[in-house]
């Protein structure tokens, strides 16, 4: 039947801003994310390293690249998530971000790239 990788990843993002570290009047606002990430395929994989792409709605953009996620390189088996939290400062209220994740499978040691789809930082609206 030839090479059919069977791996299907999950990504699920939460994003929370953090009013008690930013400073509006620094133009520092500061966001943190919970990412879960649920191995739905049938091999163990290991998250080997990270690619994010942030944008400011200035179109200032940052590219993050680095092995792991909050220190970590996590295997993560059939069926399974690992869950972390991380944070990112922006100097306007409102931003996107996305990426990858580069994956490897642990018994074959294949690699493969998980997108991770773009989700919005916002600084909730506070009504008068």
């Amino acid at each position: 039947m030839g090479n059919i990788l069977h791996y299907r990843v999950q990504v699920a993002v939460k994003t929370r801003f953090l009013p008690e570290q930013s400073d509006e009047a620094e133009n520092r606002f500061v966001f943190a994310y919970t990412i879960t990430i649920t191995n739905e395929g049938e091999e163990a994989i290991k998250l080997i390293s990270r690619h994010w792409v942030i944008t400011d709605s200035n179109n200032n953009t940052q590219e993050i690249k680095g092995k792991g996620v909050v220190g970590e390189q996590p295997t993560i088996k059939p069926g399974q998530s690992f869950e972390y939290t991380s944070g990112t400062v922006l100097s306007t209220q409102v931003g996107v971000m996305s990426g990858s994740y580069q994956m490897t499978i642990v018994d074959s040691g294949s690699e493969f790239s998980v997108p991770i789809p773009q989700f919005v930082l916002s600084v909730p609206r506070i009504l008068h």
